[in-house]
Formats: C-alpha cells, sequence, structure tokens
C-alpha cells in the first residue's frame, strides 16, 4: 500500500512520463471527495461504481466519493480511454483506501504540461510554504510561552493543590505474544487527568496505539481523550503510552476502564482505573 506520507492533497501527472504502478496509485478514504481533471475528453469506467456513494462526471472529469465499506487497504480501478479504434489509450489508475488521507484533486496531461501549468504549480507551492512557515512561527511562539508548572498555573489547570497520583502494578509478568501493560499510574489535577501506562510487546510486529477509550461503570465513555505515543513499541520492547482528558471535578469518579488499541485492532485493556481525589495523598493499589 502507498505511504501514507505520499497522499498528497492534490497530484499532477503526465502520462507521456515513464509510469511506475506507484505513481498511478491515488490515495482515497471514505467521507472525502476525490476529483480527476484530464486535459483531453475521455471515457471514464469506474470499478464497482455502484457501491460509490457519490459519482459527478464532466466532459473531462470525474469526482467522487468512495463507498463507505471499502477497507483499509481496498484497491478499486479507474479506467480512462481516449481516441478511437486503433488510436484509443488506455490508461488505469489504483484508488488505494486510507484512514483520513486522500488526494482531493488530480491533473491528468496526455502531453507535456505547458508553461503556465509549471507556474500556476510553483505558484501554489509558494503559497503553501507560506502557510507553513507562518504555521511553524505560531508553533514556537506558543512553545516559548509554556514553561513547565508557571504554564499550567496561570492557565487555572492546576492550583495549589498540585497534582495526584495512584500507581497500579500489574500482577505477574507479561505473557508471551500478547500486547500487555506492566504498571500504570493514575493522576488528577484540578481540570484534568492522565493514564500513564508502560506496554509490553512481546509479539513479532510492532505496536503502537491509535486510540483510546475510557469507560466509566455506567458503561459511559468520557469524551476529548488525547492520546500521546511518541514511537512504535517494538518487539521484546515496553514504552509509555499517556491518555489525558479535561475533566470537572464531579466527571472521572468511581472505577473505570482504559482501552487502547492500534491499526490492526489489537487491543490492550488497563481496569480497576482509579483516579484520586485532590485532597487525599499518594497510595498504592494492587490489581
Amino acid at each position: 500500500m502507498e505511504a501514507a506520507s505520499a497522499c498528497e492533497d492534490s497530484r499532477r501527472i503526465e502520462l507521456s512520463s515513464p509510469a511506475t504502478a506507484a505513481t498511478r496509485e491515488i490515495c482515497v478514504s471514505p467521507g472525502i471527495m476525490t476529483g480527476f481533471l484530464f486535459d483531453t475528453r475521455v471515457f471514464l469506467e469506474l470499478q464497482d461504481e455502484m457501491r460509490f456513494v457519490e459519482v459527478l462526471r464532466g466532459r473531462s472529469g470525474i469526482s467522487f466519493m468512495p463507498p463507505r465499506d471499502m477497507a483499509i487497504g481496498e484497491r478499486l480501478r479507474l479506467t480512462a480511454r481516449s481516441g478511437d479504434g486503433s488510436s484509443e489509450e488506455i490508461v488505469t489508475f489504483t484508488l488505494v483506501a486510507h484512514r483520513g488521507l486522500a488526494t482531493r484533486q488530480v491533473e491528468v496531461y496526455r502531453d507535456r504540461r505547458t508553461r503556465e501549468s509549471y507556474y500556476q504549480e510553483a505558484e501554489q507551492e509558494r503559497a503553501n510554504n507560506q502557510k507553513l512557515r507562518e504555521e511553524l512561527q505560531r508553533l514556537w511562539t506558543q512553545l516559548e510561552e509554556k514553561h513547565g508548572l508557571r504554564s499550567l498555573l496561570a492557565s487555572g489547570l492546576v492550583d495549589e493543590r498540585g497534582i495526584r497520583g495512584t500507581p497500579a502494578q500489574k500482577d505477574g509478568g507479561p505473557a508471551p505474544d500478547t500486547i500487555s501493560y506492566t504498571k500504570a499510574t493514575f493522576l488528577r489535577a484540578k481540570l484534568f487527568v492522565v493514564v500513564w501506562v508502560s506496554i509490553n510487546n512481546t509479539t513479532t510486529t510492532p505496536w503502537m496505539a491509535t486510540g483510546a477509550s475510557l469507560i466509566d461503570s455506567r458503561g459511559e465513555e468520557l469524551p476529548g481523550l488525547i492520546l500521546r505515543h511518541d514511537a512504535p513499541i517494538q518487539p521484546s520492547e515496553s514504552r509509555p503510552v499517556y491518555v489525558e482528558a479535561g475533566v470537572s471535578a464531579w466527571q472521572a469518579q468511581g472505577t473505570m476502564v482504559l482501552k487502547l488499541w492500534d491499526q490492526r485492532s489489537r487491543t490492550v485493556t488497563i481496569p480497576g482505573v482509579v483516579f484520586p481525589e485532590l485532597e487525599k495523598t499518594v497510595r498504592e493499589i494492587h490489581n
């Protein structure tokens, strides 16, 4: 499957240039429209067109929204035909499904592109680079304004009661060929809670958390979770994973269950999540 980093927002393809299968793989995603525009009139055939949510055709292009049930990594064909008889040319593009990533516009040129086309692309790249520079400057400014605890105090996230934590140790060592946790710490401050859990990978493939849920005793999920996992956990390796949520004084009470999962739905369940009261001291519990 094409790397996620290759899912540009827009693509320009010259059919006269040497082609490989990868150069004609186009990222698509359920819920995101993708459009093709050709520099000549074409007849287009879309594999399994009846499955698509929306298909709009023009004289020299097509726009579509992929099927809702299109699985990640699934491939469908888009065939473009131009010319007649012996001069007919057939070009096939492969639509590759990604999660939340899609190329929104594909421009296809039968011959080499015009000077105006290159100029337009250069202008677009300059505009994109300027936006990136402005975003980078904004992030640097925010980073310079955030200096540890005083930022937390000034924002009101932490008060004079500080942060309280409850450590939890899992009985026994990690089982073979599993994704499991060895220890966890449950932290509470004035306006947020954090679960800091050490994940152990005894499988043969890397694991990285892509989703999380924190469920209370009534089966309700705590909204607005923020998941931080800096790097994949390699086989025979342990790494920390952090889950944070903004809460009010009455939320995140009682015993909760944390679930973490990766793109392959390999799930780790951490039961017995109990966040301490701020006025209480740190105490240790055992599963």
